[in-house]
């Protein structure tokens, strides 16, 4: 069989299953994985899963809800202004750093499920965004040239955003990133060994309908492997773990008289080879 595959958890909020997508066939994945959560991925499991593939039985349960293709992080780490692009068109100055902000794991949901709008929200924001899954323990690395070898895999993430709790009311920026909902993840998680290079992938996101972002990841100010070398000198990163590497231009923030998102508004996002997702927006 062939050892192209992706991993998906399906169910119920709270009750996912672990599979395997291999072209149109869906494997039931619970003989090598409990769930894709740190343990899976520090044992080897994306490994250990392809080298299953032909005993794996087809999976027969609900497939009606894709979760989030991993079970919840240890942590959310994201890199803010990592597109030249997005950075001036909020006239914020070019880092000379990643800027790093942390994100709630709790704000992690399904590719499809719904995003609440926070209540007294006037500044809901949308951000595509590449989406790092941290596949071995990365401390201190030496190199840029050592990070590739820590990323389990990637997948779409939707980088939600309430302006002004982030940027007008004091503080860090973790308030308006932390809302319910706020992080829609996947629908699958690629395996690392099957992008060939992160720095080469188009992302997109639709607001109704309406093309509001068009990027490319070659644009970051920061690669994903300067991301997490540089976060590994100041934190650990843990199997399992994610990072959200920024945003290409678009946003409403940088786009004055574009209203942010209310409650029935429709928003779809992809990357190039990690699939598609969309949510509508529900007040909260």
């Amino acid at each position: 069989m062939t050892d192209s595959f992706t991993l998906a958890r399906l169910g119920a909020p709270g009750e996912e299953v672990p599979v395997v997508r291999v072209g149109d066939r869906v494997l039931d994945a619970r003989g090598v994985a409990a769930d894709y959560d740190g343990a899976f991925f520090a044992g080897d499991g994306i490994a250990r899963l392809g080298a299953a593939l032909d005993t794996l039985p087809e999976f027969d349960g609900d497939t009606a809800r894709v979760g989030a293709p991993i079970a919840r992080p240890g942590k959310i780490v994201c890199i803010g202004l990592n597109y030249r692009d997005h950075a001036e068109e909020t006239g914020a100055a070019l880092p000379a750093e990643p800027v790093i902000f942390m994100k709630d794991p709790y704000t992690l949901v399904g590719p499809n499920d719904d995003v609440l709008i926070p209540r007294n929200s006037t500044k809901t924001d949308w951000e595509v965004e590449l989406g790092v899954v941290i596949g071995r323990t990365a401390r201190y690395l030496d190199s840029p040239q050592d990070a590739l070898a820590h990323v389990a895999g990637y997948a779409v993430s939707h980088d939600v955003s309430e302006r002004e709790f982030q940027l007008e009311r004091g503080g860090q920026w973790d308030k308006g990133k932390s809302c319910e909902t706020f992080n829609p993840f996947g629908p699958d998680l690629v395996p690392a060994a099957r992008v060939d290079d992160p720095q080469r992938l188009g992302l997109r996101l639709w607001v109704n309908g309406e093309l509001r972002q068009d990027g490319s990841t070659g644009n970051m100010l920061f690669s994903v492997a300067h991301v997490i070398w540089y976060l590994s000198q100041f934190m650990v990163l843990q199997p399992g773990d994610v990072i959200n590497t920024g945003t290409p231009a678009g946003v409403a923030l940088g786009l004055p008289g574009t209203p942010y998102l209310r409650a029935g508004d429709t928003v779809e996002l992809e990357i190039d080879g990690l699939g598609r997702a969309g949510q509508r927006m529900v007040q909260a």
